[in-house]
């Protein structure tokens, strides 16, 4: 399946139904008066998040989408019937915004949220409503009113607990086949990964974590270089980052640098990026001919503050401590978490 993350499309709620004229025709009753119905109401358009859906790809196909007009009203009081909404299923994490002003309209995050992003137009009233002790035989009715229509941008979000960041190559895509059951196309080129990857790593009771492999980041990202344009938005939505580094004897930048330009362009897409945590993830340590070079490496790190976990991800060693520091990571948010919910 094509991963699509943004989309642009034309909404239209249904109109009222008209109100309607008509007088009473009964044997015995020679001044019949107004028995016009109202109008229906037009249908909403409403906007659901759904987990069985995973991108935006059906939109890209299908742009314009119309509730339901109302139905006139009719003669004896009967009242038009109300259009039917139109319910559009999105994934869960889209973000809907007002091409026009900007405005984000609705920001559905969990499985079955709802949102109602155009509403229907009211119906109008028959000429029965318009009866008073001066007009016993009003002869006009309204017509109902249009149902509100804009064009909107659907943006998707991806929600995981951790995501993975770091350069092509740095290994992302290795990394979260190993903590999880993902299993996405990797080989020994730039830009392996063209779409988000999620996976779900288990961890005790029962809990797990969701990780998310970002792919695209190179030097520029922020201003629309590589692929990582595309994809910073996806990092916004994570509680903390694992951030992969190249630490062997064949890396083409040095760890703290890659490190540096990664951060640089998150914070100039967002400065509220850099107050995630991150986890520094120094990869291919078996590729190193003196191994002393790690703790070199992990003190430049160390002494800035982060959790620095040296790991293969071609032999193994390194992971069990590294999906240890994940779970104390997590388990540190989730207790945040609860802390600022009874405050």
């Amino acid at each position: 399946m094509k991963f699509v993350d943004k989309a642009k499309i034309y909404i239209k709620a249904g109109d009222g139904g008209r109100g309607c004229v008509a007088f009473r025709r009964e044997k015995f009753v020679p001044m019949g008066g107004p028995s016009g119905g109202n109008g229906g109401k037009g249908g909403d358009v409403i906007f659901v998040a759904d987990n069985s859906i995973k991108t935006l790809l059906d939109f890209k196909h299908k742009r314009h989408f119309k509730a339901e007009n109302g139905q006139a009203g009719s003669g004896s009081n009967k009242h038009g019937k109300s259009g039917k909404d139109l319910i559009i299923k999105v994934p869960v994490g889209t973000v809907i915004k007002d091409t026009q002003t900007g405005e984000i309209i609705a920001d559905l995050v969990s499985s079955g949220q709802k949102a109602t992003v155009a509403k229907g137009g009211k119906g109008g009233r028959g000429n029965a409503a318009f009866k008073s002790s001066t007009k016993q035989a009003p002869d006009y009715a309204e017509e109902g009113e249009a149902g509100e229509e804009k064009w909107i941008e659907l943006e998707l979000k991806l929600i995981a607990d951790i995501g993975i960041i770091g350069f092509p190559n740095a290994g992302k895509s290795t990394l979260i086949s190993v903590l999880t059951k993902a299993r996405p196309k990797v080989a020994d080129y730039p830009f392996t990964t063209l779409s988000p990857v999620l996976g779900v790593m288990q961890i005790d009771y029962g809990k797990s974590v969701v990780l998310a492999d970002i792919p695209g980041l190179i030097e520029g990202a922020s201003k629309g270089q590589g692929l990582g344009h595309e994809f910073l938005r996806h990092i916004e939505r994570t509680k903390a980052l694992l951030h992969l580094i190249d630490i062997s004897d064949f890396r083409e930048k040095e760890p703290l640098e890659a490190f540096r330009i990664i951060n640089r362009e998150m914070e100039e897409y967002s400065p509220k990026l850099m107050k995630k945590p991150q986890i520094v993830v120094g990869n291919k340590i078996d590729m190193l001919s003196d191994r002393s070079d790690i703790e070199k490496i992990e003190k430049e790190f160390t002494d800035r503050g982060y959790r620095f976990v040296p790991v293969s991800l071609i032999t193994g060693e390194g992971i069990d401590r590294l999906k240890k520091e994940i779970v104390n990571l997590y388990n540190q948010i989730e207790e945040g978490e609860k802390t600022v919910e009874k405050t």
